[in-house]
């Protein structure tokens, strides 16, 4: 297996490069601060106490997931936080769970959206600097719409350590007595050991490689218009991406 920043520059460059790395440490950071804003909207301010709220990836990431993220392309994130001081414990949990995943979503949303009305105003000659900046940018916000919609797909998988098991385990109480079970949990962290080693990881990542840029090519048609064809160029629909991706992978408080 390549060295991941290897195989990223040789299958997109530097601009893949370094797509990659800016959108998994900002992602994640942002994935980690709206963990902090759900807590305190629900009464915890263990994420000020603490000193998380800032966007300083050190805090966030810690210097070991970024160097993992450096040698292997694994990295993940820790937001603390104080279940107990929720003012209802059951609903913040949920709540707190789902605001990481849900900030990814929305950050893919936005980057893609970007991505697609990028496309059209080139295609139809609104931007006229030179072709190789305007393709450079269509990367660099596709690569965040696809890395945040693979974060927030990866994150809402109800298998202990991920948010998904985290908004289950506080929907209910037998399932927060199931998900903390010793064998659930381990069980749990070889399923994502699975991920980084590609069992589940390309099928992931190939799923939403085409959602992403089939929401491109549409938002891209709606902008040009149902009789003007269809102008899916300017992203990369087809390129490879790098072979170990990087994934937030710590839930909130642990």
């Amino acid at each position: 297996m390549n060295w991941w920043v290897h195989s990223a520059y040789e299958s997109g460059g530097i601009v893949l490069l370094f797509s990659w790395a800016f959108w998994v440490i900002f992602s994640i950071v942002l994935h980690e601060l709206a963990h902090g804003w759900a807590a305190i909207a629900n009464g915890d301010n263990t994420p000020r106490e603490m000193g998380h709220m800032t966007m300083n990836p050190i805090v966030h990431m810690g210097r070991m997931s970024l160097v993992f993220f450096v040698i292997l392309g694994i990295a993940w994130g820790l937001m603390p936080i104080n279940p107990r001081r929720f003012r209802h414990e059951r609903r913040g949990r949920v709540l707190v769970a789902a605001a990481g995943p849900a900030m990814n979503l929305l950050l893919a949303f936005i980057t893609l959206t970007a991505a697609g009305a990028w496309v059209w105003a080139r295609a139809s000659g609104r931007i006229t600097i030179a072709e190789h900046t305007a393709d450079n940018i269509a990367q660099f916000l596709f690569w965040g719409g696809f890395i945040n919609l693979l974060l927030g797909a990866f994150n809402l998988i109800p298998i202990p350590p991920l948010d998904g098991s985290a908004i289950l385990a506080g929907a209910h109480p037998a399932l927060d007595r199931f998900y903390n079970t010793p064998a659930v949990r381990m069980y749990g962290m070889l399923v994502v050991l699975f991920f980084f080693f590609g069992v589940i990881e390309v099928p992931l990542q190939r799923t939403v490689q085409t959602a992403a840029s089939t929401y491109v090519i549409w938002v891209t048609d709606r902008l040009i218009g149902p009789d003007a064809g269809s102008a899916s160029e300017g992203f990369p629909e087809d390129a490879e991406e790098p072979d170990n991706s990087a994934t937030e992978t710590m839930p909130p408080g642990n």
